[in-house]
Order: C-alpha cells, then structure tokens, then sequence
C-alpha cells in the first residue's frame, strides 16, 4: 500500500513538472519581442522615426489649426494619404498656441530627417475621435459615457497629446546608441531634446491639474496619466518603462524621495529606452506585426516592413 501511494505521488510529481515545463515554454513562446531587427543600417533606423513624427505632426496641427501637414509643407508627405477624421480641438488660448508650436516642430523634424537620409510615404493615420474613444476604453477598463473626445476640450486633448510624444522619446533613446556615424547621432539627439521638452511640457500642463476630475468621468488627472501609462507598458511588454504624473508612493520617484513624476525616468533618473517591436506594439495596439490602432495599414519604412511582411521579425540574441 505504502509502496502504491510513493509510486502515484512520484507520478503525479512528474506530471506536474512535465506540466509546469510546458507552461514555461509557453509562456517563453509568447514572450514579447524586446530585442533590435539584425541588418539595419542608420537610414532605416531614421526613418522608422519619420512615422512618429508624422503622427505628432499631423495631430499637433490639426488640433491647432484644424488643418495638417499638407497645408504647411505637402512635398514631406511623399505622396502618402491625408491622416483619417482629424480635426480642430477647442483649447483654451495659452494651449493652442503651444500645441501650434509643437505642430511647426515637428514639421522640422519630418524635413530635417528626410533632407539627411530621405524620405518615405506618409502612412495612413488615425486620429479620429472615435479611434481615440475605443483606445481609452482600453485604457481605462470601461465604456466611458459619453466616449472620449480629445477635440473636445483642453484638458481631454492634453490628455490624448500624452499618449504620442513620450513614446517617441524612448525610441530616440534606444536609437542613438545604434547609429554609426556622427552626422547621425547629432541629428538624432537633436530631435531627441525637443521631442523631450515637448513631453516636459505637456506633463506639466496636466500636473497643475492632476488631483482634478477630468468631466464626466469619475476619474482624475493623474489617475487617467497613470492608466495610459499602464497600458504601454502592457503594450510595449519589455518592463517598466513608463509612469503617470503622480506616483503612488516615493519608491519610484527622483532618489526614491518624491511621488511627483513630471519627468518620467529610471532608477538613475535617465531616460528610458525601447526597441521598434516595442514601439509597434504599443501604437498598433499589442503586435509589432499586426496593423492598427494610429496606423490601420501599418507603419512605413524598412523596419516596420519587415514586421508586418515576415509576421514576426528576427531579433538579434
């Protein structure tokens, strides 16, 4: 008897082991991509940027000015398509004309990167309201009632000008260590400081307001900072590399002293970084290889090509 129980405890230990090693590499399986495409040179790397850019570029614009891209400087496109449903936002004054600003920023930056490596299409853009509404359901876990608008108000298009630029930061960051020449890596921390000081900005429009509800919803300031962020690091699968406004206690904050965060960064204070799969995942909405969310046919250039072409893309190990 004794001898029977050792004999099925020993297999069902076994069993359990086999079971655990399956989920293991299951779960291996499905891990996130979080490593650089092998055989890229520094034109893919910059104008893989280009995509971000004319996504700040055209939403910055549009929210101003109710007009894009086309109407400033048509020859950037490179014969891509106008962006889909954008549209003037109701911002208060002060807001407008910094958000214009931002809109000529980036303008700059769409020249400045084509005229050193050359160009590539414009992809097709979604910034739609209704787009926007469906991705901060996502967000925050609920059918927001009514949906979210980011043309609506100031605070709302802060809200939704939050979720685009910081990520662009992060692939800077991880880009300029991989560029070659000189010329390249100047170009590129060059874009990086505005870029930066742009998000600077825009967090500290909303730390002002951080302990205010954001009307109708029950949910603050902070608290809606604090669930986008959640949701790229969900998105971009590689750690945390991504903080709302206010902290929930001081571990995370500057020398583990402070729960402000107007400046998200790492242990060190640094700026973090992220790959391209990273970046895909999180504009796409959750697969560098599957189009969607910002750009419903996918991004351009070289290094998204070979995401979406190949389905999943080797990495370098």
């Amino acid at each position: 008897m004794a001898r029977s129980i050792s004999h099925f405890l020993s297999t069902a230990f076994l069993v359990l082991v086999a079971l655990d090693l399956c989920l293991v590499r299951e779960v291996i399986s499905q891990s996130p991509n979080c490593l650089p495409l092998p055989n890229v040179n520094d034109t893919d790397r910059l104008q893989f940027a280009l995509n971000l850019e004319f996504l700040e570029a055209e939403f910055f614009l549009f929210g101003a000015l109710g007009r894009g891209l086309d109407s400033i400087s048509p020859n950037l496109a490179g014969g891509g398509p106008p962006p889909s449903s954008a549209q003037k936002a109701l911002l208060n004054p002060v807001v407008a004309r910094i958000i214009e600003e931002f809109g000529y920023q980036q303008v700059g930056h769409i020249r400045a990167i084509i005229d050193a490596v050359g160009g590539i299409p414009r992809p097709l853009l979604n910034i739609s309201r209704e787009n926007f509404a469906r991705g901060f359901n996502g967000i925050v876990g609920f059918n927001l009632i009514p949906p979210f608008n980011p043309y609506a108000n100031t605070i709302n298009f802060l809200l939704a000008a939050y979720s685009i630029p910081y990520i662009g930061i992060g692939g800077y960051v991880g880009r300029i260590r991989n560029l070659t020449t000189v010329a390249d890596r100047a170009l590129a921390a060059s874009l990086l400081g505005v870029v930066a000081g742009q998000d600077a900005v825009i967090r500290t429009l909303l730390y002002t307001r951080a302990n205010q509800l954001v009307p109708p919803y029950p949910l603050t300031v902070a608290e809606f900072t604090n669930r986008i962020s959640t949701r790229r690091n969900f998105f971009g699968g590689c750690g945390n590399k991504d903080e709302g406004i206010l902290l929930p206690n001081n571990t995370l904050g500057a020398e583990n002293r402070t729960t402000s965060n107007i400046l998200s960064a790492d242990f060190n204070s640094g700026s973090y970084t992220r790959t391209p799969a990273e970046i895909l995942r999180i504009v796409y909405g959750g697969n560098e290889s599957v189009a969607g969310g910002f750009f419903p046919q996918g991004a351009n250039g070289n290094i998204a090509m070979r995401y979406l072409n190949n389905g999943t893309a080797s990495s370098i190990v």
